[in-house]
């Protein structure tokens, strides 16, 4: 069925991606049957814009001939991304443009082979026609997330954990047929590479709106594999994180910007596919997780998460048992060091997750404060001696027993024993 774009011509020839004005490359390039699908024509009918263009085009015959001959004269950069399926991308400042081969015989077979109605839609750029065999249109105007074939989901299996994401990202429903079949086909997810779910899980964990779809990937069996230690209740400290995040937001900027940082060490490559990791992230991660951090470790390196990622879960998961059992409050100025020493800059996931677990609001707000605070002696101990000082000063010989020295500087520091530099002198030597 071909459709003219007659409600959509001004938003297409201005500014969605559908306008070969707003590519990279002149039209001129590609063949006249060359057409937009996937997502690109999804996002455009919906008028979601971005300012990083994904272009996904495919082509009857010559498509990575297409692809390198674009490339080279842009000077742009190119990959094959699937020899045998004749598959490559070029790399430009402002996107990127990928170059398939047509799958079938005809581009509606093509698109028959795709996982959801409403990204198995074509555009022409070079007519301003749609095809839409499958009525995809007609799904995004329900806002509904409809399969094209069951045979489709069953075939690469990451689908069905990608129609949780996409609902949670276009703001969808899940047809109810299109559900059932996910609960029918869910063991199959254990057969997918572990970072393509991953990536799937990030962007779930990474927005509010993917709280209710993580929570229903794991009721209808998605996730049994991969967090079996998940329960209800630790769902619902999700849902719990979200609630407290909103309140942040509104009433204590300072520290939801400390929040909304990016976690150091995790993929580049997550920031451009929209799941930046960050202490709320962290926080949902570890909600996931069982409370053992050994367990959940060895979880998590199954998962394929980074090494940062991975040390800061379960520095999250070590300290909640000292922030649940004993009252903060009571805590001595040494606890406190000692606490902030362990936790580093993990801290704001776990404050997050003792307002989430309604600790009392008071205490964690008191080391909130002592973190926002720079120049706090407890939360953010600096020296008053270095090591130099000691092997000039008082003349100790360079040996582990100037590190204790140090340490033990820093925490008289924070108990307020100490507080100038003549002060350190004296309790180096009545340590030595």
């Amino acid at each position: 069925m071909n459709l003219q774009l007659e409600h959509y011509r001004n938003v297409a020839l201005v500014s969605s991606a559908l306008s070969p004005e707003t590519w990279p490359f002149d039209l001129k390039w590609l063949p006249k049957s060359a057409c937009l699908v996937g997502g690109t024509v999804r996002d455009a009918l919906l008028d979601r814009h971005s300012e990083y263009l994904d272009l996904d085009f495919v082509l009857p015959s010559n498509a990575v001939e297409t692809a390198q001959a674009i490339a080279r004269h842009y000077r742009a950069g190119f990959v094959v991304l699937d020899a045998e399926r004749q598959i490559a991308r070029v790399v430009f400042e402002q996107g990127t443009a990928d170059f398939a081969l047509q799958v079938g015989e005809t581009l509606e077979d093509d698109l028959r082979r795709r996982d959801f109605t409403v990204n198995a839609i074509a555009y022409n750029p070079h007519t301003k026609d749609l095809l839409d065999p499958l009525h995809g249109y007609e799904d995004l105007q329900q806002k509904r997330l409809r399969m094209v074939s069951v045979e489709n989901l069953a075939e690469d299996p990451l689908r069905l954990l990608r129609a949780y994401r996409q609902a949670a990202q276009l703001g969808f429903s899940l047809e109810s047929e299109t559900q059932q079949a996910i609960r029918g086909l869910a063991p199959n997810l254990n057969r997918i590479a572990a970072e393509r779910v991953q990536s799937e899980l990030n962007y779930l964990l990474g927005t509010a709106r993917g709280t209710h779809w993580i929570k229903t990937a794991w009721e209808d069996g998605l996730l049994n594999d991969w967090f079996p230690s998940a329960t209800v209740e630790k769902l619902s400290q999700i849902a719990a994180i979200d609630h407290v995040t909103v309140h942040l937001q509104e009433t204590w900027t300072e520290f939801w910007s400390e929040l909304s940082r990016t976690v150091r060490g995790t993929p580049k490559a997550s920031e451009a596919k929209g799941s930046v990791r960050t202490w709320v992230t962290i926080a949902k991660l570890a909600s996931l997780l069982p409370d053992n951090p050994e367990l959940a470790e060895a979880q998590l390196w199954r998962l394929k998460y980074s090494r940062a990622e991975i040390q800061a879960v379960c520095t999250v998961l070590k300290a909640l048992p000292q922030i649940t059992r004993s009252t903060i409050s009571d805590w001595s100025l040494a606890e406190q060091y000692q606490f902030f020493q362990a936790v580093g800059v993990v801290f704001p996931a776990i404050a997050l997750l003792g307002f989430a677990i309604q600790l009392p609001v008071e205490d964690v707000a008191m080391l909130i404060d002592r973190f926002l605070n720079l120049a706090d002696p407890v939360a953010h101990p600096s020296p008053i001696l270095t090591g130099q000082d000691l092997i000039s000063l008082l003349q100790i010989p360079p040996s582990p027993q100037i590190g204790r020295i140090l340490a033990a500087l820093q925490l008289a520091r924070a108990e307020g024993k100490i507080s100038t530099r003549e002060d350190a002198i004296e309790f180096a030597k009545f340590l030595i």
